[in-house]
């Protein structure tokens, strides 16, 4: 699918609600000659913005009786004339109109294209666009908090405003470039040296920020230990779910056993993880690897210890978790559970969600999201260092003018289209 197949003026339509059975499905539509569309399904157009109980016809037949919505352009989602239908949701129903819909000249959307179009419209940013994305995907309230901001513009004010600065900074440094005889004030330069410099730091202070990522993405939680001390019992204990092998039998569990969780918002995803030990056994061996490979990849590492074990080598981010404690008690101090009677499932869960505020909370500054983001300031402070190690003005220029367009390709003021297909392709048809 190239760029150009999304750019043409043809109306497009989709199913913006979701598959399965259910009362009401919309379909909305969105181009140049909608209002014609429009008119031919319900005999006139409605006034904007105010829902009105039509029958659709089409081919002399009735297709539905259906709530009618117009939006003219450019105060509508995508910034051209569109509207939507409020069907009833038989597909047979929506199967017509949509055959309907191709005879009056529409096409169906490709994936992503609403959205594309109202980023090309100027209707919404590059950041917005991908926070859009990330409500349709939010499955956590920390997940949905994050996405709004971003949609409500927040990272992309703050981008706007170190490009900006820049801007500022640039023209200051061509000045010095264009003028050079004029004697201009020292100062200048000093000044314009000291504001890249602070754009710089502000920039690398961001990248250190990985809150959003984690949000967006979720905390891993790896349950570690030794054979048969409880931690698939401790997995299916927190999830609620029989999703882990309990025996009295060492070693059941040969590897990684994932499970989604949400704690207090927060997405999360359980490990249970093959007991570590030595061993001879080929199988096991791999499982217990594989457990060493989630440990040094985990957000948070729960390590459970059996009455008989000391907490004295765990490194200071594992959280030591004394089990059985129906049988023995834990050291003071040190949390202590039993997954058989539940007792210390409560203060657990407690330093979980403490640890977890602890990597998700931090400054009021709106965090980056996405691999792209921070590719893109990645890039922007190389070329702020660059600059603040130019020997020549016109390379510190050049330098600066780099970083700017970093910045700007983020929120696509500048050039946008090859970011497109990318983007866009992950959304879904009726976005």
């Amino acid at each position: 699918m190239t760029s150009n197949s999304l750019s043409g003026s043809r109306v497009i339509f989709a199913v913006a609600t979701g598959a399965g059975r259910g009362a009401i499905a919309i379909m909305r539509a969105s181009g140049p000659g909608s209002s014609e569309i429009l008119t031919a399904l319900c005999g006139s157009l409605p006034a904007p913005r105010r829902a009105s109980l039509r029958a659709l016809k089409h081919g002399g037949d009735i297709l539905d009786h259906a709530v009618a919505l117009w939006f003219p352009g450019p105060n509508s989602y995508t910034g051209e004339d569109g509207f939507e239908l409020h069907l009833h949701a038989g597909p047979a129903i929506i199967s017509r109109v949509a055959d309907a819909l191709l005879d009056l000249g529409a096409r169906p959307a490709e994936p992503g294209e609403f959205t594309r179009r109202a980023v090309q419209k100027g209707r919404l940013d590059l950041l917005q666009a991908e926070a859009i994305a990330d409500l349709v995907e939010a499955e956590t309230e920390s997940q949905r908090k994050q996405a709004l901001k971003q949609a409500d513009g927040a990272l992309s004010r703050l981008y706007d405003s170190w490009a900006h600065r820049l801007r500022l900074v640039l023209a200051h440094q061509e000045a010095l470039i264009d003028f050079p005889d004029e004697d201009l004030p020292e100062e200048i330069e000093h000044s314009l040296i000291r504001e890249f410099t602070a754009l710089h730091n502000e920039m690398n202070a961001h990248l250190q920020d990985n809150r959003g990522e984690l949000m967006r993405q979720g905390l891993t939680v790896v349950i570690a230990g030794s054979p048969n001390v409880g931690k698939s019992s401790l997995l299916n204990a927190l999830s609620g779910q029989d999703a882990a092998i309990v025996t009295h039998r060492a070693g059941t569990t040969r590897d990684a056993i994932a499970v989604d969780w949400a704690l207090d918002g927060v997405r999360l995803r359980l490990i249970d993880t093959a007991g570590l030990r030595e061993t001879e056994d080929e199988i096991e061996a791999e499982g217990i690897r594989r457990a060493l490979f989630h440990v040094k990849q985990a957000d948070v590492v729960l390590h459970l210890l059996a009455p008989d074990e000391s907490a004295a080598c765990l490194s200071a981010e594992e959280i030591p978790v004394r089990t059985k404690i129906d049988i023995a008690p834990a050291p003071e101090g040190m949390l202590g559970i039993s997954t058989l009677t539940g007792d210390g499932l409560t203060e657990l869960r407690r330093t979980l969600t403490d640890r977890v505020a602890a990597l998700t909370s931090g400054s009021a500054a709106p965090p980056l999201t996405r691999a792209r983001h921070r590719a893109g300031i990645q890039e922007a402070v190389i070329h702020l260092e660059r600059a603040q190690n130019a020997s020549w003005p016109e390379l510190r220029g050049e330098e600066l003018r780099l970083s700017m367009q970093a910045l700007g390709r983020l929120t696509g003021r500048v050039d946008i289209e090859s970011l497109l297909d990318a983007i866009f392709g992950q959304f879904c048809i009726g976005k």
